[in-house]
């Protein structure tokens, strides 16, 4: 087995005001997978993803990341799209290239590949408040995939759509890495969602947080109505359930 991509041992993370949002955490992330970290509101998901991304540090046992640790190996994309008001879908995919100092001819390869993979070839001339809340998110996830990124960091990100814009970007996401070969680590509040995405499901308990359990999920590719529909994923979504609720209970009585 490859030695994980990032690797946490009985980490921790204490905020200045004292709260304690993390302890004994331990967690790996592997090469070409597909991680869920699910959880309760509070229970240092985001914390998670944001002392993966370098934001942050440990404050207390080790993290290790197991590639080499740049502005251009991780990808993040947030619940909001925080897309730029005033620039177009192009300029907004651009940024990331831009701050880099990479001229605008010389990005416009890599922009319009990615728009295309992302679905947004038609409208990089768009500007935010033209775009559905969908293409806002596509267009978010195209910024953090210009780089090229070897790990792909997810908060939440459709958390605040509807439910059919969420299948298409569920179904998109899983076709994306599939293409470009990333490994994803994704936040979510949600069992149905994390059990069709996921190789791999870290099931947190409320703060502190940490992993109570992990839960692969072996359901091969492509994953699409059939797998949603399928007594595979009703069997999952039923033991992710249950190992939520039960570390919920053990939270309320610890």
């Amino acid at each position: 087995m490859t030695d994980p991509l990032v690797s946490l041992r009985n980490a921790g993370k204490v905020y200045s005001t004292g709260t304690i949002a993390l302890a004994g955490f331990d967690l790996e992330v592997r090469s070409g997978e597909f991680l869920t970290l699910l959880g309760p509101s509070g229970c240092g998901k985001s914390t998670m993803l944001r002392l993966i991304a370098g934001l942050e540090d440990v404050t207390s046992g080790a993290l290790t990341r197991g590639f080499t640790f740049d502005e251009g190996s991780i990808g993040f994309v947030f619940q909001d799209p925080t897309l730029m008001p005033w620039a177009n879908v192009f300029d907004n995919v651009y940024l990331p290239l831009r701050l880099r100092g990479t001229p605008r001819r010389e990005a416009a390869p890599s922009i319009e590949k990615v728009l295309a993979l992302a679905g947004l070839s038609d409208f990089k001339a768009a500007f935010p408040r033209e775009l559905s809340g969908g293409m806002r998110m596509r267009c978010s996830i195209a910024r953090a995939l210009v780089r090229r990124p070897l790990l792909l960091l997810m908060d939440e990100p459709f958390a605040a759509l509807d439910e059919i814009t969420r299948f298409k970007l569920n179904d998109d996401i899983l076709r994306l890495q599939g293409e470009l070969g990333m490994t994803v680590v994704f936040v979510t509040h949600s069992v149905f969602e994390s059990v069709f995405l996921s190789t791999a499901i870290a099931v947190m308990a409320k703060r502190p947080g940490r992993v109570v359990t992990s839960i692969p999920i072996e359901a091969p590719p492509p994953r699409g109505m059939a797998y949603r529909t399928s007594a595979r994923y009703a069997r999952y979504c039923a033991e992710v359930s249950r190992a939520l609720q039960q570390a919920m209970e053990d939270s309320e009585q610890g």
